[in-house]
């Protein structure tokens, strides 16, 4: 947070880093490889549409 210099750069930051960090997070714990994997997948798939669009 010491890193920066405004308030309203700090909001920015987190409001998309929270948005990509639940997009891809995923308990790899909790769920099974595959069902882990298969998540993992879709995620990126979507992720890669929306750099497309």
């Amino acid at each position: 947070m010491s890193r920066f210099r405004r308030m309203r750069s700090l909001q920015k930051f987190v409001s998309t880093h929270s948005s990509v960090y639940n997009h891809f997070n995923h308990l790899r714990n909790i769920e099974s490889r595959a069902r882990f994997k298969s998540l993992r997948d879709t995620a990126l798939r979507e992720w890669r549409d929306l750099l497309v669009a």
